[in-house]
């Protein structure tokens, strides 16, 4: 099964252990090298800033060669001197949908604004495919990349679509092994006189990645193409795609080319098989599998070879050579067959990039199977990481003791839970006996047996809500000054607590530590206790059941000491809904009047519903509508969201006249907005209520971020009139509605979809995840960050480390500081 950053449950996958110490030393030191840490590397190596201008690699496609994860590269010429506008746009998002469909990421070569890119986001995809047909797009093969990454440093930033050989070898650099693509290039007809050879085949000769494309192109001399391959020590092999005897290589429109093929293999485990042997060898060439065109798709043999004669013998005639010459036939073929070689040529990368996605995916379960052995420790000498190998302990980006100081003042408060948690592990042993455990009827299955004890292994951690949006927030903050506010009690687990934050480097200065009984006649603890929480999970990390003890929250009176950590430096206060609803109104109402923004986290279903209390109740909560409103940010997820919606609805908040008065002002149309809802979301969600639902309760909350799961998150923000998205060209597809009533507090609504970043599959623990989402959040706003596409992607990124992390919040998020910081510094203030 797949799962998505904020998804509630999920197998987590235990990593096979190393049997060899000194093989797994050097297995981790080989992936590290690709880490995201090797920026901290180039510093140290005084060549940080060229690196950064010259090369990036995208975190989703660092973090997959890091874990082992089968990645496939895809060249980009074939959207910049290819297909044409718009038709490369969605060839180019179609391709990467295949590769993630087929359980593999996607890793698109280019060269954006002058510099080479391994993986590009889908607005950098766009960016690259949009400037397709532009004087200034270059065709991208090795020999030009020093001039373009030379241009881009000297000022002149230019895009370029790599070729097959520009972008074998950024893969190659990256450490990806797979690359799906077209048609390779060859001998050009005539090639023995005018020596017109592509550099794809020399590529083949000397970097060892394995290029899955349908042969090369009909119209070179694949006989010569082959014999130039062979001389260059490339290995050649077509896939049988179940034909038996004599297999021809195949001529990218047709199945058969009429010359035989050097070898043959059957299926993509057999082509990893082969991808893998050559670890053993420090200085490998490239690989070729051939992949035929499927047969439906395949044009006749006679009807090719006629529009192809034709097309080279025009090119000779009118001059095109070199880089100008193939997409010069390509055009005429085009032409000359009435379009049937488009659909052709469509149908063919389809099915060489689903084919390099099933190979990528068995090579990347031979390194698991191998990882314990000697294959392992021969690396790939010829890989060369363009990084310095480290280990992954290191990747806590700044010391504990450094990312806040006991006397500094907090740029974050978190006012919320924190408590022992204990996760329960189900782990049977057949039907043995250990310690006097079994399991019932001597067989094991994958849950707990009721009614007796079992055999677990059992893990003490901290969290609490308010605790892991705390931490998430310090890591990826870096030197941000975060505050806990909360409580624990002077007994076992609550010495345990204060013992862990302080190695975690978070101020334990606002938690109050309360005596184990309740001697204190103004507060309701008569059984008093740190809060707990126990997990009990089955053998797929599932949860069976749960018990939480957060009474210690829960008490009307019981408010954290905030007063002496409000200060002028504070920007954002975040809130948990664990907290009675007295105690939420006492929080709030010092934040608001130290003029502080508001994050509310609601927990759980039952305690997001107390945000909206009845109006009729004397709770110091009272949630009032913009632009007076109490609340500024909050992060539901869609159940939580559907339970304050109700919760708001039944007790009147609807009704209000400042609610109707904020609602018009919104400038959406009394017919309702059913259409542009599907249109920025999905009928699905649209049909669930989720957009109309943040609609309704904007007026109290004024941004809301709903996780959606698989489905990403989703963006509704109140506009105010001096927003510069109102008037920019690229947020327009994004503005709901516009006020027209002429108030000069309102001006619209933004509502933006953000796709998950990624299917997540190696999921080891969904807790924190949500958590994670908000402290990474909250420490790029309390860094003067706008809430956009690039904020909500880095905390998406920090939630699916989290979902990889045996902790209810990742170590790697230190990874993020930077990321945050280099944000800051390219956003206006």
């Amino acid at each position: 099964m797949r799962r998505s950053c904020f998804q509630s449950w999920g197998p987590a996958r235990s990593p096979r252990a190393c049997s060899h110490a000194y093989f797994s030393v050097v297995h981790q030191l080989r992936y590290a090298s690709k880490s995201v840490v090797a920026a901290a590397k180039y510093r140290r190596l005084g060549v940080s800033k060229l690196g950064r201008d010259v090369y990036r690699k995208s975190d989703e496609v660092e973090h997959a060669l890091l874990n082992n994860q089968p990645v496939v590269a895809l060249e980009s010429t074939i959207y910049t001197h290819g297909f044409p506008y718009p038709d490369n746009v969605s060839l180019a998002l179609e391709l990467e949908s295949i590769v993630r469909s087929n359980g593999g990421i996607p890793a698109t070569i280019g060269i954006l604004d002058g510099v080479a890119r391994v993986g590009l986001s889908r607005e950098e995809l766009i960016a690259l495919a949009s400037s397709a047909g532009k004087p200034d797009t270059m065709k991208v093969s090795r020999r030009d990349l020093p001039y373009i990454l030379g241009m881009g440093i000297a000022g002149r930033k230019l895009n370029g679509g790599t070729t097959i050989a520009g972008t074998m070898f950024l893969a190659q650099r990256a450490g990806i092994k797979v690359f799906g693509t077209g048609g390779l290039g060859g001998v050009h007809r005539g090639g023995q006189d005018t020596m017109d050879i592509s550099a794809d085949l020399t590529e083949l000769g000397r970097t060892p990645v394995a290029v899955i494309s349908s042969g090369c192109k009909s119209f070179l001399d694949i006989p010569r193409t082959l014999e130039y391959l062979e001389t260059q020590g490339a290995g050649v092999f077509t896939f049988a795609d179940g034909r038996s005897g004599d297999i021809n290589f195949p001529a990218f429109y047709t199945r058969d080319s009429g010359v035989k093929s050097p070898m043959v293999v059957q299926n993509e485990r057999e082509a990893a098989a082969i991808i893998f042997s050559q670890q053993f060898f420090p200085k490998s060439s490239g690989l070729l599998f051939a992949n035929p065109i499927p047969e439906e798709h395949s044009i006749p043999k006679a009807e090719i070879d006629a529009a192809i004669d034709q097309a080279v013998q025009e090119a000779a005639e009118q001059g095109f050579h070199g880089h100008a010459n193939t997409p010069f036939i390509l055009a005429r073929i085009k032409e000359l067959t009435k379009g049937n070689s488009i659909p052709a040529n469509r149908a063919l990368i389809h099915s060489n990039v689903a084919v390099a996605t099933k190979v990528a995916v068995e090579l990347s379960k031979f390194r698991k199977e191998y990882s314990d052995s000697e294959s392992q420790f021969i690396a790939e000498k010829s890989e060369a990481p363009i990084f310095t190998p480290v280990m992954p302990t290191q990747k806590v980006a700044t010391p504990k003791k450094e990312l806040a100081g006991k006397d500094d003042l907090p740029a974050i408060i978190v006012s919320g839970s924190v408590a022992l948690d204990i996760s329960c592990d189900y782990s049977p042993r057949g039907g043995n006996t250990h310690a006097g455990l079994s399991t019932i009827g001597g067989t094991a299955g994958t849950s707990p047996q009721l009614y007796t004890s079992n055999i677990a292994a059992i893990t003490p951690s901290v969290g609490g809500v308010g605790h892991n949006v705390a931490l998430a927030a310090q890591l990826a903050g870096g030197g941000l000054s975060v505050q806990l506010c909360s409580f624990v009690v002077e007994d076992f687990a609550g010495n345990a607590i204060l013992a862990a934050l302080e190695k975690e480097g978070l101020k334990t200065t606002g938690i109050t530590v309360e005596k184990p009984s309740g001697n204190d006649p103004k507060i309701n603890n008569i059984d008093n206790r740190t809060a707990q929480y126990v997990a009990v999970n089955d053998t797929k990390k599932d949860l069976v059941v749960a018990m939480a003890d957060m009474s210690i929250f829960d008490r009307e009176g019981a408010v954290p000491n905030l007063s002496k950590h409000i200060s002028p430096s504070l920007k954002w206060m975040v809130v948990d809904a664990n907290w009675h609803h007295t105690t939420l109104g006492s929080i709030i109402s010092q934040a608001k009047s130290s003029n502080v923004k508001v994050a509310f986290e609601p927990v759980s279903v039952a305690k997001s519903a107390a945000l909206f209390q009845p109006q009729s109740s004397k709770s110091s909560l009272k949630i009032k509508p913009f632009p007076n409103h109490t609340i500024d940010l909050a992060t539901p997820n869609q159940h939580e969201l559907a339970a304050m919606h109700a919760s708001a609805k039944e007790n009147g908040y609807f009704e209000s006249e400042e609610w109707w008065h904020v609602i018009d002002a919104l400038g959406i149309p009394s017919s309702g907005a059913r259409d542009k809802f599907v249109s920025l979301t999905s009928k699905k969600m649209t049909d669930e209520g989720i957009p109309l639902q943040t609609i309704q309760l904007l007026p109290f909350i004024p941004t809301i971020l709903t996780k959606l799961g698989g489905d990403g998150v989703l963006l509704t923000q109140l506009l105010e009139p001096n927003d510069p998205r109102l008037t920019h060209p690229d947020s327009a597809p994004y503005i709901l509605s516009r006020n027209f009533n002429g108030s000069d507090k309102i001006a619209g609504v933004y509502m933006r979809l953000f796709p998950a970043l990624e299917v997540v599959e190696d999921v080891v623990s969904v807790n924190g995840v949500g958590d994670t989402f908000l402290g990474v959040l909250v420490a790029g706003l309390a860094k003067g960050l706008k809430l956009d596409e690039r904020l909500v992607d880095i905390a998406q990124r920090g939630a699916i480390m989290t979902l990889r992390s045996r902790e209810a919040v990742s170590p790697e998020l230190g990874l993020l500081s930077d990321k945050l910081d280099a944000l800051v510094q390219t956003t206006p203030m």
